[in-house]
């Protein structure tokens, strides 16, 4: 998924996730409303529940954070 991330980070997000996964990824409330629901959207989604700060400085999550 990261690797898929960093080739094509506009791709749709059901190249990697599955319609429940979107779903539950959707009921967090941790962020304001995106845009775009991107795979790089959820990518940074499913970081965060693992520590993932998403600052402005912080590049990408990468496969340790996954």
């Amino acid at each position: 998924m990261t690797m898929l991330n960093r080739s094509a980070p506009n791709a749709p997000s059901t190249l990697a996730l599955t319609a429940t996964e979107i779903g539950v990824l959707d009921r967090l409330n941790d962020e304001p409303k995106a845009r775009q629901k991107t795979l790089s959207h959820y990518l940074i989604k499913i970081a965060r529940l693992g520590g993932y700060l998403a600052r402005a400085s912080d590049p990408p999550p990468g496969n340790t954070v996954m």
